[in-house]
């Protein structure tokens, strides 16, 4: 057994988990008009958490910074063939091609979070934008899946359990800068921060008015004209 030092810090992990939580809740409420408040709120709060990701990758501790991270196709596409091969080390921030996953995870989270934001709003496009925000919610998934994938066969090659080191902060190996007094402020502030915007929503009872309700409308204005109620057939039966 290798060293254990701590790598992830609070804010990467609350961020990690609570974009896990809340991606997975709003695409399994995604179909549902009376979860709708439910998903517009989970898909805020993933919204959220990718913007604070965003720029905790520019002002955060080592591992946590995009610097940490740049690695191109080539690097990636070699740590894939030496991953085949159960040949190569093991990385102590993410491995270059978790990298690509990552930067996937957070564009795709930003253009599903604005097409969902403007499908709600009624902002434009219609139908259409609703197809285009399910298209990246879709893609996310995608991206999400070979994610997990990558994680369960880096854990088992390299002998690293890379879901418990993402719950608690601790790898093998060695690694410097991943704990500061202000990384452990800014994951306070993070899960303070989805707290109270699930308390003002709940409160306030934002997210089911009329947005919400007109959408629920359509469908059930599609529902109505194609099943007419009380034997009218639309015929005009006027002497």
């Amino acid at each position: 057994m290798g060293e254990q030092v701590k790598v992830w810090d609070l804010p990467v992990r609350i961020s990690h988990w609570g974009l896990v939580l809340s991606f997975a809740g709003a695409y399994l409420l995604a179909e549902s008009d009376e979860a709708l408040r439910w998903h517009v709120l989970l898909g805020f709060t993933a919204t959220g958490l990718i913007a604070f990701r965003l720029i905790w990758g520019f002002v955060g501790t080592r591992y946590a910074r995009f610097a940490s991270f740049l690695y191109g196709p080539g690097a990636a596409l070699r740590y894939l063939r030496g991953l085949l091969r159960r040949e190569g080390g093991a990385f102590v921030g993410h491995n270059p091609a978790g990298s690509w996953a990552i930067y996937a995870i957070l564009l795709l989270g930003l253009a599903t979070g604005a097409t969902g934001y403007m499908t709600y709003a009624g902002i434009g496009g219609g139908e259409s934008l609703e197809e285009v925000h399910e298209f990246f919610a879709n893609a996310w998934l995608l991206v999400v899946v070979v994610h997990i994938v990558g994680v369960i066969v880096s854990s088992l090659v390299h002998r690293q359990n890379l879901v418990r080191a993402m719950i608690t902060g601790y790898k093998e190996g060695t690694a410097t800068g991943a704990a500061t007094s202000m990384a452990l402020l800014a994951g306070v502030a993070v899960a303070a921060g989805v707290l109270a915007f699930w308390s003002w929503a709940l409160l306030t009872g934002s997210f089911s008015g009329p947005a919400a309700h007109e959408r629920a409308g359509q469908h059930d204005g599609h529902a109505h004209r194609s099943a007419p109620m009380n034997g009218e057939t639309g015929e005009d039966h006027d002497d």
